[in-house]
């Protein structure tokens, strides 16, 4: 998803390759493992409740990740796009986007998640063969496409934005000179990007509700959601047209001596939502549809707890770069990619084994997890000594 070397723009304006950023490299590979959590512990949750067993904390946990984590996906993509077009040129920039995310996209719609599905199947339908089911996926649906739907959301963004720096190459460079400013004075930069992203995010999701998709074969999206995540992609871009290295994100900047501000962004609105969730069970009695005000409430709460935690995010590990523990990630920086892509059969085949064990939720939830990355990362591991396989993941 980030590209091998990032960019910057030297005193000429001529695009250069600069070395990489463990700091980002750290906070991709971090949110891949959250995807992996986030998956591992759907089924143990009150509103999932697809297992017997259940517990409070993980309704916690996806509550926080549902708000944030694909957002920053978006975010740290678009890091790399505006300057990669220019580097590249639009033509070849697509080329090489094509590769990385056409080609997983085509093969995981294909294999991967109909795998993965399978096991929610069998469990409503037993006698139904893998062959039956692959079929009626693929010619009847539906044919759901699980985490995959980022992918093609992702290019169809680089596809846009290769259109608009055709256009006007200079469309994003307030948001260039916000991030340098921003070095200094991140409260700034934060507060635009949270009146920005609420613009696009709360219209959106008090139109198309919490729970509506575009759906046309493998290609999916919330409705709700989309221009939420255009907003963090562009925002991203905006921030990796030229000097990247001397804006919000440097290694020097202030964003990461102030994470303690982040912290308290976050905590905030993330209890405001549970607050918005009590009402709405115990005062509301769930009505369907629930009231604009309430669809309001909620759609700034997440908006001011995603952009606050992933500065919190990007803070800490911009902050403790150096540190050992931070370097624990390394490792998996290169596979982090492939283990997004393979994960999704691995965690729902687990689950389909762990359903009829009468364990506690945790237990369940933790080998799940567990068991995820291992085989996750070794599964990549492997298809990354194809030939060709490390131009792809």
């Amino acid at each position: 998803m980030i590209s091998a070397l990032h960019t910057a723009t030297d005193a000429h304006g001529h695009t250069k390759a600069t070395p990489r950023n463990v700091a980002l490299d750290r906070a991709r590979t971090f949110l891949t493992l959250v995807v992996l959590l986030h998956h591992a512990v759907i089924p143990y949750t009150h509103f999932g409740h697809t297992d017997p067993a259940s517990w409070i904390g993980f309704d916690m946990i996806v509550l926080a990740t549902d708000s944030f984590f694909m957002a920053m996906f978006f975010f740290l993509s678009g890091l790399f796009a505006w300057s990669g077009i220019a580097r590249k040129g639009p033509q070849d920039y697509l080329a090489d986007r094509l590769r990385r995310l056409g080609i997983p996209f085509a093969i995981c719609a294909f294999t991967i998640i109909p795998l993965a599905y399978y096991a929610i199947s069998l469990r409503h339908h037993p006698e139904i063969g893998f062959s039956q089911f692959w079929w009626t996926t693929i010619t009847k649906g539906p044919w759901p496409s699980g985490p995959i739907w980022f992918l093609w959301v992702l290019f169809a963004f680089d596809l846009v934005a290769c259109v608009l720096c055709r256009l006007s190459p200079h469309l994003l460079d307030p948001v260039n000179r916000l991030s340098l400013r921003g070095r200094r004075r991140p409260a700034e930069f934060f507060a635009v990007m949270l009146a920005l992203t609420a613009a696009f995010y709360v219209p959106g999701l008090m139109y198309f509700g919490p729970s509506d998709w575009f759906e046309f074969g493998p290609f999916s999206v919330q409705h709700g959601r989309v221009m939420l995540y255009a907003s963090y992609f562009f925002f991203g871009a905006g921030i990796g047209i030229a000097n990247m290295e001397r804006g919000l994100l440097a290694a020097d900047g202030r964003m990461a001596e102030v994470s303690w501000e982040w912290t308290v962004l976050a905590i905030v609105p993330y209890c405001l939502l549970w607050a918005l969730i009590f009402v709405k069970r115990e005062v509301l009695g769930n009505p369907s549809p629930l009231p604009n005000w309430y669809e309001a409430i909620y759609a700034v709460c997440v908006t001011v707890f995603s952009v606050a935690i992933m500065f919190l995010i990007l803070a800490f590990f911009q902050r403790f770069r150096r540190s050992g523990s931070a370097r624990l990630l390394d490792p998996m920086q290169a596979d982090a990619y492939g283990m997004f892509l393979v994960h999704y059969p691995i965690v729902l085949w687990l689950q389909y084994w762990l359903f009829d064990h009468d364990w506690p939720a945790i237990a369940k939830a933790m080998i799940a997890f567990v068991l995820t990355v291992i085989l996750s990362w070794a599964a990549t591991a492997v298809l990354r000594m194809l030939p060709g396989a490390k131009r792809v993941l």
